[in-house]
Order: C-alpha cells, then sequence, then structure tokens
C-alpha cells in the first residue's frame, strides 16, 4: 500500500529550524551592540523552540505554549532581535493544522496583545505600524494552518470514501463469486444424485441402465469440475470473474442436463437477437434458470418444466424508458414449497435480478410452483433486430 505524503520529517524541520535561528541569531547580535549579548541562557531559549516542535504530532497542545514561552523570555531578556520567531511560527501553523483551533487562536490572540501593549508603551507611529502589521502576519498563519487541516481533512475523506468503494467492490466481488460456485455445485449434485439414485434403483432390474447412469454422472461431474475450476483460479488471480460467458444459448445445456434427470423439460425463446443482448443481463438469466431448474430436480417431484424466455422492445406495456424487460419464466408440476423458508439459492437469484434493477417472484400453481423473474435491459442492438 503507497504511504501518503505527510511532509518533511519531524527530525529535518527541528533541526534546520535551530540551525537558523542560531547561525541567523549570531549575525544579527553582532549589528545590535546595544542589546544583550548572546549567552548560554540565550542559546538554549533559541533551541528550546525548535525542540518543542518535536512534539507536533505526539502532543500539540504542548508545542505551542513550550514555543511561545521560549520566544516571550528570550524577548523579555533584551537579547538581539533575530530569527527566533521561525519557531513561533511554524508552532502556531502546525497547532492549527492539527485541529488546536481555540489554543492557536488565543496564543496568537495574547502575543498580538503583548505587541500593542509594547507598541503603546513606545508611543511612537512606527512601533505601531509594526505591530498591526506583526498582528496581521499572526492572524495569516493561523489561517493557514487551518487552510492545512482543511485541505488534510478533505484528503482523508476522499481516501475513506475510495476505500469504502473498494471494500464494497470486494464484498459484491465475493458475493458473486459465492453465488456462482453455489450454482453450479447445486446443479451439478443435484444431477448426479438423482442419476446415481436411478442407477441404483435400476440396477438389479435393468443392468443395461448402469451404463448411461455413469455416463451422465461422470458428463455431470466433468462440466461442474471445469466450471469450478475457473471460478476458483480467481481467488489466485489465475483467471477473470466470468472466465467463460454464460449466455442465453446455453440454457439449452441446463434443459439437457434436467432432461438426464428424468424431467420434461419444454424451452420456448421469444428473444430477437439474443446473442447481442448485454452480458450481465444474459448471465443473470442463465443463473436463475440454473437455480430454478436444480430447485425442480432436488425438491418438486416434478415430471414436467416449462422455461419461456420473452423479450419485450421499447414501447411495450411496462417496458418505460428501460428500452425492454426480459422476462424469464420457469413453471413445473410438482408439489412447490409452500410453507418452506426460502433458502440460499432463490435468495441468489433475487439478489441477481435486484442487482440488475429487476426482481423475481415464486409463486405457487397448483398444482406446482412458478418462478418468474423480469430483468431490464438498456437499449442496444437488439432493438433494431426486433423490428419487423
Amino acid at each position: 500500500m503507497q504511504r501518503r505524503f505527510r511532509g518533511p520529517p519531524t527530525a529535518f524541520i527541528v533541526v534546520a529550524v535551530a540551525v537558523f535561528q542560531i547561525v541567523g541569531t549570531v549575525f544579527a547580535s553582532a549589528r545590535q551592540p546595544d542589546h544583550r549579548p548572546l549567552d548560554a541562557l540565550a542559546v538554549a531559549l533559541l533551541l528550546l523552540g525548535p525542540a518543542a516542535l518535536s512534539l507536533r504530532r505526539r502532543a500539540p497542545l504542548v508545542m505551542l505554549p513550550v514555543t511561545a514561552a521560549a520566544v516571550g523570555a528570550y524577548l523579555a531578556m533584551a537579547y538581539a532581535w533575530g530569527p527566533i520567531f521561525l519557531s513561533l511560527a511554524l508552532a502556531i501553523v502546525f497547532s492549527a493544522a492539527a485541529g488546536k483551533r481555540w489554543q492557536t487562536w488565543g496564543v496568537a490572540g495574547a502575543c498580538a496583545a503583548v505587541l500593542v501593549a509594547v507598541s503603546l508603551q513606545q508611543g511612537d507611529e512606527a512601533s505601531l505600524v509594526r505591530a498591526f502589521a506583526a498582528t496581521s502576519w499572526l492572524a495569516i498563519l493561523v489561517l493557514l494552518g487551518e487552510g492545512v487541516r482543511l485541505r488534510t481533512e478533505r484528503v482523508a475523506e476522499r481516501r475513506r470514501q475510495h476505500e469504502a468503494r473498494e471494500q464494497a467492490a470486494r464484498d459484491e466481488y465475493r458475493l458473486t463469486l459465492a453465488r456462482d460456485i453455489h450454482d453450479v455445485v447445486a446443479h451439478s449434485l443435484s444431477l448426479i444424485n438423482v442419476r446415481s439414485s436411478v442407477a441404483l434403483h435400476l440396477g438389479e432390474k435393468d443392468p443395461e441402465q448402469f451404463r448411461p447412469a455413469l455416463q451422465a454422472i461422470k458428463a455431470a461431474s466433468k462440466e461442474s469440475l471445469a466450471e469450478i475450476r475457473q471460478l476458483l483460479g480467481v481467488l489466485r488471480d489465475d483467471a477473470p470473474l466470468s472466465p467463460s460467458p454464460l449466455t442465453i444459448g446455453r440454457v439449452q445445456e441446463l434443459l439437457d442436463h434436467a432432461r438426464r434427470a428424468g424431467i420434461d423439460v419444454r424451452l420456448d425463446l421469444d428473444l430477437p437477437a439474443q446473442a447481442q443482448l448485454p452480458g450481465p443481463v444474459q448471465e443473470a438469466a442463465y443463473r436463475i434458470v440454473q437455480e430454478s431448474l436444480t430447485n425442480v430436480v432436488r425438491h418438486s417431484g416434478a415430471r414436467k418444466a416449462a422455461v419461456v424466455l420473452a423479450l419485450e422492445p421499447a414501447g411495450a406495456a411496462g417496458a418505460g424508458n428501460a428500452g425492454g424487460l426480459l422476462s424469464v419464466t420457469i413453471d413445473d408440476d410438482g408439489a412447490g414449497a409452500t410453507g418452506v423458508p426460502e433458502g440460499n439459492g432463490v435468495t441468489g437469484m433475487r439478489e441477481r435480478a435486484a442487482g440488475l434493477g429487476g426482481t423475481l417472484e415464486v409463486t405457487a400453481l397448483h398444482p406446482g410452483w412458478r418462478v418468474r423473474s423480469v430483468l431490464p435491459v438498456p437499449a442496444g442492438p437488439w432493438e433494431t433486430a426486433a423490428r419487423p
């Protein structure tokens, strides 16, 4: 993970300010013979301000008062003027940037009050001008720190939003992968279970049924293992999330599997140029048919089923401005699932439909069961193919 830039290291700031204040004050004092000469105490006060800057992240509440006290003591003892104000200026900026607003304005106000009081005591117009200029600079420094704080907060907020979007994308990615694995495993194992049960039942009466049953089990397991390998390859970054596109054209394979499990399935397609439908819509329709037929084979005890896929072009009733509506309907004549709580399969179908802005309904037919999903289809090339 790339680290964000947080400015120069604190140690570099402390050393640079200390060297600048010491060297600058030594040169300045040579031209101010009327001031108190520099001694060990003056050097200590010149170093105390930069040393306090080292607390800018650990203890910003301590940094500014210590720096202001060092500068005030230095000036009160009538030492030579110099760049000692650099540490105070940086302390004000760092304190405001750290969000210590009341403390920063309080110290800056106190410094301004002292400057005005000293200028009034001196009584000349030049000192008043200098006091006004210094007060203005104090306000500018505080506002500069506030600007740094606001910019830092905006950057942090953008980073949090970016991380939240990435986390949401990862969660959706894992959820999609989990739904795909569930659909593949549930569908293939259901067919294998049905065919193996048939083989065991007919094994003693008609041994010739063993071979086609085992062939069906082999084909189903081979297909499911290949698809699961592709899905699990995503976890190793060996393959994209959808290694092989799942299109409506492959729905016929699902019907063949169901027929081998003993279900008489009929397919009714009313899809002009269905290959041009958006990939996510085709994949969702495929998975809904897959899960519905899996439930028919496993739970319903049905003998017959019907799969109907129809596309209503733009301008049809209910199509609105979406371009079109793809309806996916799966009916069976089994016992249904009235009173049975929805499992992960139905939940996954609802999530797939909702992810595209569509709906999914499960209703009883008496006898039988119906799964119907309506998926919005954006306007696209299919509209031209749909016109007579």
